[in-house]
């Protein structure tokens, strides 16, 4: 691989999560991906709006010009973790679609990008002491979550393949080919990075993949309808983005290391 590759990774991974940061300035709320629903019970909601815009963006920003970039991806990971589990899987519980894969899309979206944070902190050394063990220990987990959400999405486009063709631009055509196609590329792409000798390849397919998908589908999705659902189509390009660069950076970190941590 190309010795670019992994700075590509990180900085695309960065700019996606600063981007998602900077969300809640513009729209003065939180985008669905972060909180999907601000629970009551907590006062100053605006104030929290700020803070974790605040929090998102400044991450973002440390992990692009590594100002103590491993230990702010570290922690980073652990904050978007705690969302999930403290926000996401109370609404998805406690929701009139507990049972439908489709209602978890935002969740399993944030777990992803809290494992491209530890992936970030893998690329930039591994051991240096600079945060505790456990956490230390946590950071492979990143790859897992990664992969679980370009299987489950694979899953989604066999399970809704009417609502994903209507998301494939009308100028490409055969959209129902394209969504099962982009179907079985998503579940081979997961499961190929769990396996040692094809992790590298599969990796940096996938990350191509998602960029132009990035370029293909959701800048052009974005910039018809920027506004509905706090930006939502703006969210799916910088999430899409930082995917792609978590992609980029396991298929460095696997040539590179060649056992999957």
């Amino acid at each position: 691989m190309p010795k670019w590759l992994l700075p590509l990774g990180r900085a695309l991974y960065a700019v996606g999560l600063a981007s998602l940061g900077l969300m809640h300035f513009f729209f003065m709320n939180f985008p669905w991906v972060v909180v999907p629903e601000f629970p009551a019970w907590i006062p100053l909601r605006l104030l929290w709006i700020f803070v974790l815009g605040a929090a998102l963006t400044a991450a973002g920003a440390a992990i692009l010009f590594n100002r103590r970039g491993r230990k702010v991806a570290a922690w980073t990971g652990l904050g978007l973790l705690a969302l999930v589990v403290i926000v996401h899987l109370p609404y998805q519980l406690t929701g009139a679609y507990v049972a439908v894969l489709g209602a978890w899309t935002n969740a399993i979206k944030e777990l992803a990008l809290a494992g491209g944070a530890w992936i970030c902190a893998l690329s930039l050394g591994r051991g240096r002491g600079d945060i505790p063990g456990w956490l230390e220990r946590s950071l492979p987990l990143g790859r897992y979550f990664f992969a679980a959400l370009l299987i489950l999405f694979g899953v989604e486009h066999f399970l809704y393949p009417g609502f994903v063709a209507s998301l494939v631009p009308a100028w490409i055509g055969n959209q129902i080919f394209w969504t099962y196609f982009a179907g079985v590329a998503l579940i081979a792409g997961g499961a190929g990075m769990l396996v040692r000798r094809v992790a590298s390849l599969a990796s940096l397919l996938v990350g191509a993949m998602l960029l132009l998908w990035v370029l293909m589908l959701h800048i052009p999705r974005a910039i018809a309808d920027p506004y509905t659902h706090v930006g939502n189509e703006w969210a799916s390009v910088f999430e899409a983005l930082a995917f792609s660069g978590m992609a980029f950076m396991l298929a460095a970190l696997q040539e590179r290391e060649t056992p999957l941590p």
